[in-house]
């Protein structure tokens, strides 16, 4: 399943955001038992390929909404669809996309 995977820092944990998720569990001895969160990973997932610029994913060079680029556009409608264009390439499916000046932004997208 696409959306479960290694966790990555997010504004509700302490630490440096998008870095490893660590959450160290010690058995009664005190060795590490377990230490990368594992759990599911569909809003980080569609903030990477957002953030992402084509190029930087390894196993699918083309993917990436190379948000940095966007922002520097105010057609709203072009940075709507190359977002959804994007998440779509990923084999998310798209719910709702709203990107309007001065409002919150909504992508709601899951995998089928």
């Amino acid at each position: 399943m696409k959306s479960t995977g290694i966790q990555l820092v997010d504004a509700t944990d302490l630490g440096e955001m998008m870095d490893l998720k660590i959450d160290v569990v010690r058995d009664a001895s005190g060795k590490i038992t377990q230490g990368i969160s594992i759990g599911n990973t569909l809003n980080q997932n569609k903030a990477l390929i957002i953030m992402a610029n084509p190029g930087e994913f390894h196993f699918e060079p083309l993917l990436g909404a190379a948000y940095e680029e966007l922002l520097l556009d105010d057609d709203y409608l072009r940075m709507q669809h190359r977002i959804s264009e994007e998440l779509q390439r990923d084999g998310l499916k798209i719910k709702n996309i709203s990107l309007v000046e001065g409002k919150p932004k909504i992508i709601e997208a899951d995998y089928v």
